[in-house]
């Protein structure tokens, strides 16, 4: 959306006009989910509806103190970074304690005795598997990461941003962010590495 454009779809919005909220949310709303999507592999739809929905009744709340000093967009996603690790943590805090019991990929059908085993050109369950749980520890290895590490990483490899635009966003120069994404790529490289060392997992390239 042009810069122009979307300053004048904010001030309608600003005024109350409901078709403008319309359609800054239409504009805005497949990108978010697109976004939260890449923040977590466990994430299902209904999930990331739920994420967006809260990211976007926030943006209803606190459009006032959206200055312009970044993208819409861009304010937007750490909105919604904010928003999904809010939902992650509260999903552990339920599931914390309670018991689930593991399913075995070669679980027999109680009803005909058979393993369900259709042809398939996607990967195996193997690979399937270990693909899942190396976006897990990726994952927790951001959490261990912390602030503002895990914001600028974010914000560059999953929300797309241009170091100009993470810098706008962040209040930062261009340099600042150059240098302190490479330096949080350093620490979270030492963090997955020992992650995976644990799991006995090839580690990712960061």
């Amino acid at each position: 959306m042009e810069p122009t454009v979307e300053t004048e779809l904010l001030a309608r919005c600003r005024a109350g006009n409901a078709q403008a909220w319309n359609e800054l949310f239409d504009a805005h709303y497949a990108a978010a989910a697109r976004f939260v999507f890449q923040l977590g592999s466990d994430f299902t739809r209904d999930d990331v509806e739920e994420i967006c929905q809260e990211a976007f009744l926030s943006v209803v709340k606190h459009l006032d103190s959206f200055q312009g000093d970044s993208r819409f967009q861009t304010w937007l996603f750490r909105i919604a970074a904010n928003k999904a690790r809010d939902y992650r943590e509260h999903r552990r805090a339920a599931k914390r304690g309670g018991g689930q019991t593991p399913v075995s990929l070669q679980a027999e059908d109680p009803e005909t005795g058979l393993v369900l085993d259709p042809p398939s050109a996607a990967p195996g369950p193997d690979a399937v598997l270990i693909g899942a749980q190396q976006a897990a520890l990726v994952g927790e290895a951001l959490d261990q990461l912390g602030e503002p590490c895990r914001e600028v990483i974010e914000l560059r490899y999953f929300a797309d941003l241009s170091y100009e635009e993470i810098a706008a966003s962040l209040k930062l120069n261009v340099k600042t962010v150059s240098s302190r994404l490479s330096k949080c790529l350093d620490r979270l490289e030492i963090i997955t590495r020992e992650l995976f060392s644990r799991e006995k997992l090839a580690p990712l390239a960061v």
